[in-house]
């Protein structure tokens, strides 16, 4: 029985599977800190002091769009991800659209209602 765990446990977390998972970890963490910030105040008010001082340049413009910004948050991290610059471009993107898409799951605006599509007279 311990055998069988044992083998379990090593077939989870072998170096093939381990790329699986730092993609994974990789989505969560892009998702993060972007949405740390380009819509939280962070602590202390750091985040917000930031976006104050950037203004309405490009730096501000860009911490105002969720999906603007997690291509920027989304590069060293597919950078890391990628073997060669193929799969790092790639990467970079996947993990940008990946947590563009988790965005979109949680959001509460996320377009998803209850109410019918047809009106009755």
């Amino acid at each position: 029985m311990l055998e069988h765990l044992t083998m379990q446990y090593s077939l989870a977390f072998n170096a093939h599977n381990m790329q699986y998972w730092y993609f994974i970890l990789s989505v969560l963490a892009v998702w993060r800190l972007t949405h740390l910030l380009g819509k939280e105040d962070g602590p202390f008010d750091i985040i917000f002091l930031m976006r104050q001082k950037a203004g309405a340049g490009f730096f501000g413009s860009l911490l105002d769009c969720f999906y603007c910004l997690s291509v920027w948050v989304a590069l060293p991290f597919g950078l890391w991800l990628g073997a060669d610059w193929k799969e790092k471009i790639l990467m970079w993107f996947a993990l940008s659209g990946a947590a563009c898409l988790l965005e979109k799951a949680t959001s509460k605006g996320n377009g998803i209602h209850n109410k019918p599509k047809y009106h009755e007279d």
